[in-house]
């Protein structure tokens, strides 16, 4: 038995004007997102290019009005890859940076809240920036992560409870 299919020509196709508006939109968006999770601006700056690259090709079958979402999915994506490809890197630099650390003394707030997320598992960290730094709704980034709703909020509450651990150990060394 066949499957009826939806003609092509009633989804509504993304034009290389609403393609272009994304990028106006959305690029510091996706850049905010990544360089939070790489902390290195040009690897930053060559993951949001591969989103938009991997975006325009499949232009024609995104909805516009779902580009945001689009986005953001393709670029956790590719960070994911980049991350997977270069884990042992991350992880020996992680290293070298604990064991060369200033004292928390000299920390300025945005260091030190940097550092606490770097402690977070990636998918905690992911949920976290989505939520509080991009405004995400559960829903919103249960589509980008390809998570339940309900696990989001699992994340997103483990994440905030371990974040106050590490904080809070931090604000008793400051004292």
């Amino acid at each position: 038995m066949d499957i009826p299919r939806r003609p092509k020509d009633r989804i509504p196709r993304m034009t290389a004007k609403e393609f272009n508006k994304s990028v106006d939109q959305y690029a510091d968006n996706l850049f905010r997102f990544v360089v939070k999770h790489l902390r290195n601006e040009d690897a930053a700056r060559d993951v949001v290019q591969e989103t938009f690259a991997k975006v325009w090709q499949k232009h024609e079958d995104i909805n516009a009005e779902k580009v945001k979402s689009y986005l953001f999915t393709t670029a956790h994506r590719t960070l994911i890859d980049l991350l997977r490809k270069e884990k042992y890197t991350q992880d020996q630099i992680y290293i070298d940076q604990i064991s060369h650390a200033e004292p928390v003394k000299n920390m300025d707030l945005q260091k030190i809240l940097d550092n606490a997320l770097d402690q977070l598992p990636e998918i905690q960290k992911t949920v976290v920036l989505l939520r509080d730094y991009e405004g995400y709704s559960y829903d919103e980034i249960g589509q980008i992560t390809g998570l339940e709703a309900s696990q989001v909020k699992v994340y997103i509450f483990r994440a905030r409870k371990k974040l106050q651990k590490i904080l809070v150990s931090v604000e008793a060394v400051l004292d």
